[in-house]
């Protein structure tokens, strides 16, 4: 499952990148809990730019035949939960990134 999810994280990663996802950074959570093997958080540039993030991942994890996607917050567009089941990405707006501050709350050893 590891070596797959590790797989899956960089596929994610490229996703969001060619896609102009902002500030991607990646989580190793194996060590720290066991509701995912990473975590995945970037920034968007506007609530629209969100959604079309979350609707691209929708899209390319599908053709991996990853049907079983939960995603939430589409509705409001500033902070987009998409998980995978071994990979939990975070969709942000700037100021609600800085303002929830993950990255601080998941790096700790």
């Amino acid at each position: 499952m590891q070596k797959n999810s590790l797989k899956l994280c960089k596929y994610i990663e490229n996703t969001l990148s060619k896609n102009k996802a902002e500030e991607i950074t990646v989580i190793d959570l194996k060590r720290k809990t066991s509701i995912a093997d990473f975590m995945i958080i970037c920034t968007g540039t506007s609530n629209r730019h969100l959604i079309a993030l979350s609707n691209y991942l929708n899209e390319d994890l599908k053709k991996l035949h990853l049907n079983m996607l939960n995603i939430e917050g589409q509705k409001n567009g500033d902070w987009i939960v998409v998980d995978t089941g071994d990979i939990i990405i975070h969709l942000f707006r700037s100021e609600v990134r800085k303002y929830y501050n993950l990255e601080k709350m998941w790096s700790l050893n």
